[in-house]
């Protein structure tokens, strides 16, 4: 692990509770929704969960897809889907967009349905959501709903309890609070963390983190920066140096035309985040599988 002032740890008390509040639960739900970012969504695979889904189905929600890049989340789709698994990508905040959970619940669990059906029993069919903070579980389950049934926000750690919530008549949902685990020994999957909005971000500096994210987009997609902040990027430009210039460019100067470097690195990484740079993916699958 990094062991540097810029090393990324954040595990709040309440997500202790909530990984036993997990284990707990999960033996009296016959599915688990587990939501992913899509455009992060390895970094979002919280080890933690490992022992507590167990061998339940399993539905990955790639959300958030309408961010990510295109080529990259088919990859990341046939990664996630296996014999007691499906993967389905979606935009939680459109409109009964969510519709496919449903459908792909009752056809994870068709024999269970078909068995409790044929001695005349109606049974509910439970599912716990799970995942990373931020990463859209609570906006999924109101568009299910059709309503807000629980609480959203923009920023981790909205959601601090368990929250059961009835979908139509036989579907009833766990909602978790977004959690992660007490330490990370890939600082890189940590900062994807942080770019996505998924640690807090009181607990780590602007600054630091877009120049990480701009040395890792530099790499990848240089074209799209360029395009965004109307800046050219040269060969030997360092990242701070491309900071500077998309400061000296929207004007985020200070008196005495000192750069504003706070401000420039929060509105780099708010412009990530909402979209403004183009569908990208921090997770590369070629990368992250390469000798698998």
């Amino acid at each position: 692990m990094e062991n540097n002032k810029n090393t990324i740890n954040w595990f709040p008390g309440h997500m202790t509770k909530a990984l036993r509040t997990m284990e707990k639960e999960v033996s009296v739900v016959d599915l688990i929704i587990y939501v992913l970012d899509a455009r992060a969504p390895f970094s979002c695979v919280n080890p933690e969960f490992t022992n507590i889904i167990t061998n339940k189905p399993i539905i990955y929600v790639l959300n958030k897809i309408d961010l990510a890049n295109d080529t990259e989340s088919k990859k990341w789709i046939d990664f996630f889907t296996g014999k007691n698994s499906v993967c389905i990508t979606l935009d939680s905040t459109q409109t009964n967009s969510a519709k496919i959970v449903q459908e792909k619940m009752k056809l994870l669990l068709k024999n269970k349905i078909e068995k409790y059906e044929s001695k005349g029993i109606k049974m509910p069919l439970r599912a716990m959501v799970i995942g990373v903070p931020n990463c859209g579980k609570s906006t999924l389950i109101n568009n299910l709903c059709g309503k807000a049934k629980t609480i959203t926000g923009n920023k981790p750690g909205v959601t601090r309890g368990k929250q059961w919530v009835k979908i139509g008549g036989m579907i009833e949902l766990l909602d978790t609070p977004g959690t992660l685990w007490p330490s990370f020994e890939n600082q890189e999957i940590a900062r994807n963390l942080a770019f996505i909005g998924s640690i807090s971000d009181d607990v780590y500096d602007a600054g630091d983190l877009c120049v990480e994210f701009l040395k890792k987009q530099m790499k990848e997609n240089k074209n799209l920066i360029e395009k965004r902040y109307d800046i050219i990027i040269d060969n030997d430009c360092m990242p701070v140096d491309v900071l500077e210039k998309i400061c000296n460019k929207r004007k985020f100067v200070l008196k005495g035309e000192e750069i504003d470097w706070e401000r420039g690195s929060r509105a780099v990484i708010d412009d990530f985040r909402k979209g403004r740079l183009g569908k990208i993916t921090l997770d590369n699958f070629q990368m992250i599988n390469k000798g698998k």
